[in-house]
């Protein structure tokens, strides 16, 4: 297992080696989460430095927030139709190249996002990739606040084990950057979660699950240990 410092230095990496994917003249959809953040600081060194210029379009406001205190212009997802490029984390990642995203609470707009690139490139260290999703993370599912307790029995009626994700430094559940509240939902091992996905997205009151079926054609894997990283570089055939 991976000690703190070294899975740092791992999403450090891969975040970078993200960062040279970016093209002058791009308009590029960024995700959310820790790798993201080192490779948006790596781009705005890029655009320092290297005098490329693009503009972002951020999935969430944390993402916003970094690209602007460093410089790189942003674009809201309203004002775009389609992105060059989208370049986000998962939480994990199975051999198919299928994800569960929404660790921090963003899957909705992220697939959004994900839908709109010619491209979608996902960036990970390895502890993120599985043999099977829903093996380490719970499947997040975004939901209406009218509807939480309507969504919770469906859910139970399909098998899985809802919980109201709860916030950090506030009181209370979780707040997307929609206004929503998130479920973290476990199904059982041997669950069909492409059928479950589908069956979630028809109960009135949810509005996007974590799961991204089909979605990525390439995965960037930052392995190893500090001092000896490498990148391994995943495609989805077909």
């Amino acid at each position: 297992m991976k000690n703190p410092q070294s899975n740092s230095e791992s999403k450090k990496f891969v975040g970078a080696q993200a960062a040279k994917l970016i093209q002058y003249g791009m308009v590029v959809g960024m995700g959310t989460g820790s790798t993201i953040a080192f490779a948006i600081e790596e781009m705005a060194r890029r655009m320092r430095e290297e005098s490329i210029t693009f503009v972002a379009v951020p999935t969430s406001f944390q993402s916003r927030i970094l690209c602007m205190k460093l410089g790189i212009p942003v674009r809201d997802m309203q004002d775009t139709a389609s992105l060059d490029l989208a370049i986000d984390g998962a939480d994990e990642v199975d051999p198919d190249l299928n994800l569960i995203k929404g660790g921090g609470a963003s899957q909705t707009r992220e697939k959004v996002v994900a839908a709109m690139a010619k491209e979608f490139v996902v960036v990970v260290d390895e502890s993120k990739l599985v043999g099977r999703l829903g093996e380490t993370f719970a499947v997040p599912v975004e939901v209406l606040p009218p509807a939480l307790a309507y969504v919770e029995r469906k859910i139970r009626d399909l098998g899985g084990n809802p919980a109201l994700r709860t916030g950090s430094g506030k009181d209370g559940p979780v707040v997307t950057d929609n206004g929503q509240f998130i479920l973290d939902v476990r199904f059982a091992p041997a669950a069909d979660l492409r059928t479950i996905d589908q069956s979630l997205h028809n109960i009135p009151g949810v509005t996007e699950t974590g799961l991204f079926f089909d979605m990525a054609r390439k995965v960037l894997v930052g392995a190893g240990s500090p001092g000896n990283l490498t990148l391994k570089t995943l495609v989805r055939a077909g």
